[in-house]
């Protein structure tokens, strides 16, 4: 079937193109469609005929790349031999590299034929590719070589293949990964062995190169060449992740590949005492999280315990200087007697893997806080909402404390505690599915979160001011800003409920958000997303209606700007009056704090014609909101008359709003 509808697309393409002049088939082969050149799209789908034909008797540019999809990802500028390398069509590859296609041609994120081949295993590409000139050693934009992915893949007969061509097994990422971790990562044990025995084989060479070259005396100090050797091998065996000092054991511990863990710590003279240890607790702590498997977790800590006091060298855990709050102050056991109490305490075990992952991956690594992030999810699906707010916030504190401002780690911990607060606070009262009542959201937990948030924007700030303007990118601040803007939302609706100093600490807090200002995408600021239907974050717990005119009161008293414009030269009320419905009790806020009725956008629109028709234009009382100075502007501007340099300068700006 397939190759029939080759032959019949190929000869649609003939009756299409043949009877057209030379520059009209350039032309339309040329053209793309959806990113895509015809030609790529023959590549992608296999389609040898139509390639051929587009080739060799329309010409195509057998280097123009297009955009295809792959797995559901779209791939930016594809040449046409990269398209058919990934999507494993040999012969189009074959006819592609006979008419002259750089093998070696690469994606906008620098990935080439080769790696695609190697990304998907298509063996027999990327064989042919290297016999070629392929280069086996040209790495993405982040770093990853062809035998790093098929390792990370786990396609071993191409892994071996790149190994015997003697592809550098040392070579590390962008984040300092390398084969070893890859393999690691994805529980790949019969590449990891190969890798560990290509490197050894490696060493032993240079031995033996060293050895030949050496003098007859030397002979005798092999021994201390070999161990040599094996100190080097081991920090092979060593090479961290630069980011978060991940070893390759570490990895296959964290992703719970039980098998990688057991071959390696059987490398007693390549793996320390030390790492041993702490391989198998982390694996024990990753059974609990991810595999929730508890006697599994306890046997592993049992065999960890046994190994830190049963050997030549004790090892005992590390004192612990300080219990955490948020683990319930839990203090990791240190005998056999408190472990086997443990299996008692299934809550006690979940604390314990925490605390274990944090001390031996440390806070920056990102499985720490998104374990700590996961259990608190646990806790509040079974209704313990306090515990769940006390593992999100020592997290979100970790963060911000190790990664820079505006990281969507970040982003993400913020945006879970104002879907959790909207939840809390839209089904306050209620009885959850699992039995229990759902607790008001407390002020101080809000106002502490709302503080981090505003925080972070004051460090995305600082962050940007030191990018170059035209280079600066302020979708993860916008971002930050709605949530921000979302806990403050949520604040305003307890207003009535707190205390005149809690609900001054509210008003300061917005102050210390207004006086930043900032500007999110499109110019906006925080009083134009307050007043736009488009700042809705969380649609399934709707706490906060956004537009909310509650938020732009308590923003227009602490000063925000009533009549500022976006870069579509819409002002708040503009926002309001797009809304659909428009809140009558927002658009009166923003004319009773001085917002111009007759004020005009980019597209010439007032806010009555931005409302179209909609009923609240009768709610409103223009006489009651248009002043002289207003309708002399509005003269002015229909006019047309020339008024800059014949009016105060302060007027200007005033002017042409009109």
């Amino acid at each position: 079937m397939k190759a029939e509808f080759t032959a019949l697309t190929n000869l649609c393409l003939q009756v299409f193109l043949d009877h057209r002049t030379r520059d009209e088939v350039l032309m339309l082969v040329a053209a793309k469609t959806n990113g895509a050149t015809p030609l790529v799209m023959a590549c992608r789908n296999g389609h040898y005929d139509v390639a051929e034909y587009l080739i060799e008797r329309c010409n195509a540019d057998i280097e123009q790349p297009g955009s295809v999809v792959f797995d559901g990802e779209t791939i930016e500028g594809a040449p046409p031999l990269w398209c058919a390398a990934a999507a494993g069509h040999l012969p189009v590859v074959r006819l592609l590299v006979r008419h002259g296609a750089c093998v070696n041609s690469t994606t906008r994120t620098n990935s080439t034929p080769l790696r695609a081949a190697c990304f998907d295993g298509h063996f027999e590409i990327v064989k042919f590719l290297v016999d070629h000139g392929g280069d086996i050693e040209v790495a993405n934009r982040h770093g990853h070589t062809c035998l790093m992915i098929a390792c990370y893949k786990g396609h071993y007969r191409i892994a071996k293949f790149l190994l015997s061509l003697d592809a550098n097994v040392n070579r590390k990422s962008v984040k300092g990964n390398t084969a070893l971790h890859d393999c690691a990562e994805s529980g790949s044990l019969e590449i990891l062995k190969l890798l560990i025995l290509q490197w050894g084989q490696d060493g032993c060479r240079l031995i033996r190169l060293e050895l030949e070259r050496a003098p007859l005396l030397f002979y005798p100090h092999v021994h201390f060449q070999c161990s040599f050797l094996i100190s080097q091998y081991r920090m092979y065996l060593k090479i961290t992740h630069k980011r978060v000092g991940m070893t390759p054991l570490l990895a296959a511990s964290v992703t719970g590949h039980t098998h990688i863990v057991e071959y390696l710590i059987k490398l007693h003279d390549l793996v320390s005492h030390s790492e041993r240890v702490n391989a198998l607790e982390l694996l024990g702590a990753t059974y609990v999280d991810k595999k929730r498997d508890m006697i599994g977790a306890l046997d592993l800590w049992k065999r960890a315990m046994d190994d830190r006091y049963n050997g030549q060298t004790q090892l005992p855990k590390p004192s612990q200087y300080r219990p955490v709050p948020a683990y319930d102050n839990v203090r990791e056991v240190r005998d056999h007697d408190e472990m086997e109490d443990l299996l008692a305490d299934p809550d006690e075990m979940r604390m314990q893997a925490l605390a274990i992952r944090e001390r031996i991956l440390g806070p920056a690594h990102p499985d720490t806080s998104y374990y700590i992030r996961y259990r608190g999810a646990v806790y509040a699906d079974a209704g313990k909402f306090n515990r769940c707010v006390a593992l999100w916030t020592y997290a979100l504190e970790m963060q911000q404390r190790i990664l820079e401002p505006l990281n969507p780690m970040t982003q993400s911990s913020l945006f879970s505690f104002t879907e959790l607060f909207s939840f809390m606070m839209g089904e306050q009262g209620r009885t959850s599915a699992r039995g229990r009542r759902v607790p008001p959201v407390t002020y101080t937990d809000l106002m502490t979160v709302f503080g981090k948030s505003i925080a972070e924007i004051e460090g995305g700030i600082d962050m940007l001011e030191k990018i170059p303007s035209g280079d600066r990118d302020v979708t993860h601040l916008h971002r930050v800003i709605v949530i921000s803007l979302h806990l403050a939302c949520l604040l305003t609706k307890l207003l009535q409920e707190l205390t005149p100093e809690q609900s001054h600490e509210i008003y300061l807090m917005a102050y210390r958000l207004v006086k930043q200002n900032i500007h999110g995408r499109l110019g906006c600021t925080v009083l134009h997303l307050a007043c736009s239907r488009d700042s809705s974050l969380v649609g399934r717990y709707p706490a906060c209606q956004f537009p909310s005119a509650g938020l732009a009161q308590v923003l227009l008293a602490v000063g925000a700007e009533v009549n500022a414009l976006d870069d579509k030269g819409n002002t708040p009320l503009h926002l309001a009056g797009a809304a659909k419905p428009c809140p009558v009790g927002l658009a009166k806020t923003l004319l009773d704090h001085g917002a111009h009725l007759d004020a005009v956008n980019l597209a010439g629109q007032t806010f009555q014609e931005v409302l179209k028709g909609q009923s609240v234009s009768e709610s409103i009382n223009p006489v009651q909101y248009t002043s002289l100075k207003c309708l002399a502007a509005t003269v002015v501007r229909k006019q047309k008359v020339e008024f800059k340099g014949h009016v105060p300068v302060s007027l200007e700006s005033f002017i042409e709003q009109h």
